[in-house]
């Protein structure tokens, strides 16, 4: 994909868990994290439509490492769906972690999709959770609406922003991924195979100035 892409009615910007937990000061910190808010606003000003993600733990998850005796974050475990990397507790449901950038500003957006809020097992795609059989309900919504292709952004590039535009593909949506609107956590190599992944499934990756439209 060359050249600047124009955005029609059947776009969507999928905007990926723009919260404070996950920005510099928050529990789980993506680094330079905040420097995306601005360029999604930007984006989103060009879409018609836009559906935001929202990471939702209750306390106690069973992806958080203090959940596992003697576990660290960032160490893996096997659970019943597979290996999950354990992390700091974080976006627990109704704390300031787990709200919105304040600065996050997209008052036309249509949808929120909450993830990770069943205890027991975590959530990084938008459209299915980490057991990849559980649905989210945005695949329907999106087919519902008429909506074929979907622009993703946010947080983190190589864990939220990498599955849901995996499972995007596999749902038969054609996705993209705005790499410069996103920043990656990379935990052990996790930002190439992400790369190398997204090629392996024709998952373009562009700079938001290749983003051309005016639909709101």
């Amino acid at each position: 994909m060359t050249g600047k892409i124009e955005i029609g009615e059947r776009d969507v910007l999928l905007a990926v868990d723009i919260q404070n937990d996950f920005c510099p000061g928050g529990c789980l910190p993506v680094p330079c994290g905040d420097e995306v808010v601005a360029r999604i606003n930007s984006l989103a000003s060009r879409f018609a439509h836009v559906v935001l993600t929202q990471d939702w733990h209750p306390p106690g998850h069973h992806s958080f490492a203090s959940s596992h005796a003697g576990k660290r974050p960032f160490d893996t475990v096997a659970l019943g769906y597979g290996p999950q990397i354990l992390w700091p507790d974080h976006c627990v449901q109704g704390t300031p972690g787990a709200e919105f950038r304040a600065d996050l500003d997209i008052p036309h957006s249509q949808l929120v999709i909450r993830k990770g809020f069943r205890a027991e097992i975590d959530s990084y795609s938008a459209f299915y959770e980490n057991d990849r059989k559980t649905p989210t309900g945005l695949g329907g919504y999106l087919r519902e609406r008429g909506l074929t292709r979907i622009f993703l952004a946010g947080l983190a590039f190589d864990f939220c922003v990498r599955y849901s535009a995996e499972d995007a593909r596999r749902e038969g949506f054609a996705a993209v991924v705005i790499e410069d609107a996103c920043r990656g956590i990379d935990v052990d190599g996790s930002v190439a195979a992400t790369r190398e992944v997204f090629a392996g499934l024709g998952i373009d990756c562009i700079a938001a100035d290749r983003v051309i439209g005016s639909l709101r």
